[in-house]
């Protein structure tokens, strides 16, 4: 007798959150006709399956490749009592410390784009307070010592009153990279906002949102037709020489077909030190968002730029080992002529790239290794990009490098998925290392922020919170030999943050 067979292979086994009420489920991995997809089940709202990888070869290549020891924060700063993703702060149980930490410092913006995760606009007035920026810039120190890299946001960040202030105060810190997260339009329109920009380098960059060469992307994305804000912006921070990134919120079937253009357009300004791509999630206002058809992976965004470009191939584009289900990366150095070079041409195959499984061989060189999970990572300036380039090549045999390598020769490329309640992965999100800073010191990861500690969800998360509190306590009376409450029954009357010792030695 022949048993039957599921159509797919079994994968992994991960959790996640129902999409419509928020509640954990469980979930598994599967493999199918090439494609990966998590299968939720929620005892109230049902099963659910969600694309997660068009490539499944590239998704195990992040999974079993691609793969460094976590980092730890200096402080964790929650307990651990709920489970992921309701104890964010962070709390012992998250396995990254903050490659980017994010400080949003207004609701308020000159634009109301359709697309924003924030939920900003212009009617919304609210700043945060001077004080709360302090503590939000002391609650990255605190959590990282010296932070790689803090993005003041919003909102637009530039219509804080207190702006020039507050970037005063973050460079007095012990920041090593500052960055300010705008639409460009104070720099596009403002003589002299730019040059006073300037003023802050080093270990200063602008992350100016630029999605698309098109009018009708840019009305669908941002409600407003914005090309001529876009280059003068970029020709005011050209001619000030501001390191800057180009930024593209990337939806299926509005812009997804521009990836190549836009990297083209970015070599043509020398300021320019890269494309950040950040495919449509459901947070904030998402508005005409349809997951089905406008929702995009990783590996999908890594073949369009291999199809687009004309320039990297897929051995170029890698996954971060920080957190390689929802990082990609690449890198290239400017050429003499104007044009671009991927890093890989400059790297010896026989020593880095095994042909067969188009991935890097780290095993031959512990050293070599090190050095690549050091370059592959989000948590560089352009300055450390071009250092840590540098300390690569010469851990190679045989590299034809550029002669004065610095950072204006360095060009990255950077993919970063936010995963949105339908595609979270808590595997994943224990590896978030893009942490929203709060007044009161947490440290909470991006896509948790948005989901339960962003604006009016505060009432649903401790309703959850409720809930699993209810069940925990059923569970401890339920249970002969159940163990402790760690938060409420350490003996030396402090608070544990685990369910490991007791900080008492209890």
């Amino acid at each position: 007798m022949s048993r039957k067979t599921r159509p797919w292979l079994f994968y992994d086994t991960t959790s996640s959150v129902c999409t419509t009420c928020l509640r954990p489920v469980e979930a598994k991995i599967i493999l199918k006709d090439g494609q990966v997809f998590m299968d939720k089940w929620c005892p109230v709202h049902g099963p659910e399956r969600v694309l997660v990888s068009d490539d499944a070869d590239y998704y195990r290549l992040c999974r079993e490749v691609y793969v460094k020891a976590p980092e730890m924060p200096e402080r964790f700063a929650t307990p651990m009592r709920h489970g992921c993703p309701y104890d964010c702060g962070l709390c012992p149980d998250h396995m990254q410390h903050s490659c980017l930490t994010i400080v949003e410092l207004t609701d308020h913006c000159n634009l109301r784009c359709p697309t924003c995760y924030a939920g900003s606009g212009p009617e919304r007035l609210t700043h945060r307070s001077f004080d709360e920026v302090l503590a939000m810039l002391d609650a990255a120190v605190a959590s990282e010592g010296e932070p790689d890299v803090v993005q003041l946001s919003g909102g637009e960040p530039t219509l804080h009153p207190r702006f020039w202030d507050i970037l005063d105060a973050a460079k007095a810190r012990p920041i090593r990279h500052l960055m300010l997260n705008t639409n460009g339009i104070r720099i596009a329109q403002e003589p002299g906002f730019a040059e006073r920009l300037a003023s802050y380098a080093p270990g200063f960059e602008v992350y100016l949102q630029f999605d698309s060469l098109r009018r009708e992307a840019l009305m669908d994305l941002r409600g407003a037709d914005l090309r001529r804000v876009r280059e003068d912006a970029l020709r005011a921070l050209d001619a000030a020489g501001v390191s800057t990134t180009l930024v593209v919120t990337v939806k299926r079937g509005v812009n997804d077909d521009e990836i190549g253009e836009i990297i083209r357009h970015a070599q043509g300004w020398s300021c320019v030190r890269g494309v950040t791509l950040q495919p449509v999630q459901d947070a904030g206002r998402c508005e005409n968002y349809e997951p089905a058809r406008h929702r995009l992976t990783v590996s999908e965004l890594r073949r369009r730029i291999v199809e687009q470009s004309g320039l990297f191939t897929a051995e170029d584009v890698v996954p971060v080992p920080c957190n390689p289900d929802t990082l990609a990366m690449a890198y290239a150095l400017r050429t003499p002529g104007g044009g671009l070079q991927p890093l890989t041409r400059f790297l010896d195959p026989t020593t880095l790239v095994e042909a067969s499984r188009n991935t890097i061989v780290f095993e031959r060189d512990e050293s070599l290794k090190d050095q690549v999970f050091k370059l592959f990572s989000t948590n560089h300036s352009p300055e450390s990009q071009a250092s840590c380039l540098s300390e690569l090549m010469c851990c190679l045999p045989q590299v034809a490098a550029p002669q004065g390598l610095d950072y204006r020769h360095v060009f990255r490329v950077l993919i970063v998925q936010f995963m949105d309640a339908q595609s979270l992965d808590i595997r994943a999100l224990k590896k978030s290392c893009i942490h929203m800073a709060l007044p009161d010191g947490r440290m909470v990861p991006f896509e948790s922020h948005n989901l339960f500690y962003r604006d009016g969800r505060q009432a649903l998360l401790d309703q959850i919170r409720g809930e699993l509190d209810a069940q925990h306590a059923l569970r401890r009376v339920a249970l002969p030999g159940a163990r402790r409450d760690p938060i409420t029954d350490c003996r030396g009357g402090r608070r544990c943050a685990c369910w490991g010792p007791c900080c008492c030695g209890g």
